[in-house]
């Protein structure tokens, strides 16, 4: 089962722009590039449900619990956000109930449904990264974000190493860590196995990228299944 917690950059219309330029709401602060796509074409290749956030996580970070820090971000990655600077706790509230939780809710009630009918599941978030970030490189082109308790990560990781060596980032550019949401909101109340992976923008940037991509991390992850 496929998720993208980060998949869109909608903003609901009573927020406007949050008081940003087009720019920025074209970069990575704004959503994960290219998951979308991502998503869409190896939900296809799979045969594989993909549930996407479509709004933007300046709106609300649906991979942080809400109210902690970076659930709704001030500053990111350099960028003010003057819509997200002084709001109140109802203004709060609102993006919990209208954008976060409906989100949450969806990907709780299609994993009850599969463990109803006794479907295994392996809960997969896809996620992408930027190629440097405050002007360091990022030599990684894929990321295996884990806690060391998931064996289809191990198994994916092992792949991903096989063909790209150094390339596959094992908690790399990221570690998963307390401040995640989703992937241990839902798989661990579930005693679900999980990949939480990380794609670099510029090779998904595209469609004929997210084609190809898709088509790498889908013989990846089927390869994964059988060792």
């Amino acid at each position: 089962m496929l998720i993208g917690d980060h998949a869109g950059r909608a903003i609901p219309a009573r927020l406007g722009d949050l008081g940003l330029c087009a720019a920025d709401l074209d970069r990575h602060i704004a959503w994960d590039i290219g998951v979308a796509g991502l998503g869409a074409a190896l939900s296809r290749k799979l045969d594989a449900v993909f549930i996407q956030q479509r709004f933007s996580r300046l709106v609300i970070d649906c991979n942080r619990a809400p109210g902690v820090g970076g659930s709704i971000a001030a500053v990111s990655d350099g960028s003010v956000v003057p819509g997200n600077q002084t709001l109140g706790p109802q203004d709060r509230r609102a993006r919990v109930e209208e954008v976060f939780q409906p989100y949450q809710d969806r990907i709780a009630q299609v994993l009850d449904d599969r463990q109803a009918r006794r479907q295994p599941t392996i809960l997969v978030s896809l996620h992408s990264f930027t190629p440097s970030l405050g002007g360091a490189p990022r030599p990684w082109r894929f990321g295996v974000l884990h806690r060391g308790d998931s064996a289809f990560s191990r198994a994916v990781l092992a792949v991903l190493r096989a063909d790209w060596a150094e390339e596959a980032g094992d908690n790399q550019p990221y570690a998963m860590d307390g401040i995640d949401y989703t992937i241990p909101f839902h798989a661990d109340a579930r005693g679900l196995d999980y990949l939480e992976l990380e794609v670099r923008q510029d090779l998904i940037a595209t469609a004929e990228g997210q084609a190809e991509m898709a088509g790498v991390v889908a013989s990846v992850l089927s390869r994964a299944l059988a060792l």
